[in-house]
């Protein structure tokens, strides 16, 4: 499946379980495993839920679907398509407003994949028996993430990703989601089936599900269910676009988004079945955040039985969804370098390759990295969502969206689609971006 796009052909996704897969892929990340767990305990448990849910429903409704919906109608990234929005209005400067997604993806990649070389040598550790040896695992994780700690293994997550990606859509990234998110999920049922057993597991679901319900009076709980919605669906005006443009014109993008959003949440809520629990049952600290996953819960395997397999199973299973969502990252660069300078699939993967070793070895350290992210975070990621939602919802003509979103859909959008995005999606991205500069981020 092949569409012509400037006299080349262009790689489209060869099924739409393997565009769904591969957003989900996209989504799922290490907001879902160490984030969403503790921020539900912190406010108010099964209450936390009831305004993530309702988020996580009003953005893939508007913001993912337009997305999605943007990228198949311009057949290109959101370079080219920022361009094209301002062009159907008689405007120039789109290509340039369109960089601003393009950048932030790339940064936000950038940081990624340090992450991903941590990943990649605390499942060596788990491998080699290292791991569970030491009885120091802050000072484990320190060595590897202080400056210059982990270059081999950042090398390694980055030569994966990107020998993946020189393939293509669906030679590449498409085949590799539909093995990676699947084992992700199975990977986390074991988990999650295997703390089960473990003793003393009542409190940590109970901090998980019984409801607070005095937490729904505190602003900071939907704000920062708010957050975890938002960042968790990826939407950034870049990812997600650049997914949509490799769709044909058949494919039905409310179905697609109601998927990804779906099976997004049942990856927060199993990582939380896993994560919570095993901690609450070793009695260590649930507070810890980001540390979680490299100090405390290597501290749980250590004492749990036959703790070293499945110390081997979580670090794959966590490594198989960054590398999914580093691919989605650092598609918008590569995309953007083919789709408007011409260059083929190789050279462009190089060339974006490079960029990401030269600037990532720099920043390898906790806090650089750290600092890094929270600024591209903060500043850019939903300044590009709300870029997108603009030019798409604002900038198109009238009715351009609706049409966009219609097509491959046979059952007709209601009333509520132009309220839900224009306005709603629009000005709930604008409260994003303020909030997370109020509060330092917000996901």
């Amino acid at each position: 499946m092949k569409s012509e796009q400037a006299g080349a052909k262009r790689d489209v996704f060869g099924s739409r379980f393997g565009f769904i897969v591969a957003c989900i892929g996209s989504a799922v990340g290490m907001g879902n495993i160490w984030m969403f767990p503790y921020r539900t305990g912190q406010y108010g448990g099964a209450a936390f839920l009831i305004p993530y849910f309702i988020f996580v429903a009003i953005l893939g409704f508007s913001g993912v679907v337009g997305e999605m919906a943007f990228g198949r109608a311009m057949k290109t990234g959101p370079l080219g398509a920022f361009g094209k929005a301002m062009e159907l209005r008689g405007k120039k400067g789109g290509k340039l407003l369109g960089m601003i997604p393009v950048l932030g993806s790339f940064a936000i990649a950038v940081g990624y994949s340090v992450v991903v070389g941590w990943f990649l040598r605390f499942l060596w550790g788990a491998v080699t028996g290292g791991l569970m040896k030491t009885t120091d695992t802050a000072a484990y994780f320190g060595e590897i993430a202080g400056n210059f700690g982990s270059v081999g293994w950042h090398f390694l997550g980055l030569g994966i990703t990107f020998l993946i990606m020189i393939f293509g859509i669906s030679k590449g990234i498409e085949k590799m989601n539909k093995i990676m998110m699947p084992a992700f999920f199975v990977f986390f049922v074991i988990l999650m089936i295997r703390v089960f057993t473990l003793g003393n597991v009542t409190e940590g679901y109970r901090y998980l599900f019984v409801p607070k319900w005095e937490y729904l009076a505190n602003p900071k709980t939907w704000v920062f269910a708010l957050g975890q919605a938002f960042f968790s669906l990826s939407l950034a005006g870049s990812g997600t676009i650049v997914y949509g443009s490799y769709l044909t014109k058949d494919t039905d993008v409310v179905y697609s988004a109601r998927n990804v959003a779906f099976f997004d949440t049942c990856a927060a809520l199993l990582a939380g079945l896993v994560v919570i629990p095993a901690v609450f049952a070793f009695g260590m600290d649930v507070s810890a955040g980001p540390p979680l996953m490299f100090i405390t819960l290597p501290s749980v395997f250590q004492q749990m039985p036959f703790g070293q397999l499945f110390a081997i199973v979580f670090f794959v299973a966590v490594l198989f969804a960054a590398i999914t969502s580093l691919m989605n990252l650092f598609e918008t660069p590569i995309e953007a370098l083919q789709n408007q300078f011409g260059i083929s699939r190789i050279a462009a993967v190089g060339i974006v390759g490079a960029a990401a070793c030269i600037i990532g070895i720099f920043i390898e350290s906790g806090d650089m990295v750290s600092m890094w992210m929270d600024v591209v975070s903060i500043y850019v990621i939903p300044l590009g969502a709300l870029l997108a939602a603009v030019m798409f919802f604002w900038v198109c003509p009238k009715g351009f969206a609706r049409e966009q979103v219609q097509m491959g859909r046979e059952k007709k959008l209601g009333a509520w689609f132009e309220p839900a995005t224009k306005y709603f999606f629009v000005g709930l991205t604008v409260l994003v971006y303020i909030l997370g500069i109020f509060y330092g981020g917000i996901g």
